[in-house]
């Protein structure tokens, strides 16, 4: 009995710790001034995806603006920004 019950305990603590608690999934919007074309979004696109766990990517053109999902224990925001920046199109994080 004493075996099965180290053997649950071990189960246990591997479960709890294989997903960290505190892991969430964030969205963030990014003024991107420079994109004015309908190619834009996709070269952007590309950069960010390129950034470890980015989820989801939207674009508005209209707004010159991104809304990017990340989990944020991976990257941040800023992080993204600077991707965008490295594809040539600047861009700063919407409070």
């Amino acid at each position: 009995m004493k075996k099965l019950t180290t053997l649950t305990t071990l189960i246990a603590l591997a479960a709890a710790l294989s997903a960290p608690a505190w892991a969430a999934t964030k969205t963030v919007t990014l003024s991107v001034p420079g994109m004015t074309c309908a190619a834009c979004p996709i070269t952007i696109k590309k950069a960010l995806f390129k950034v470890a766990d980015v989820q989801k990517a939207e674009f508005s053109l209209g707004k010159r603006e991104a809304i990017v999902t990340f989990d944020d224990t991976k990257t941040s925001a800023s992080a993204l920004a600077k991707a965008t920046e490295n594809a040539g199109y600047p861009a700063a994080v919407r409070p």
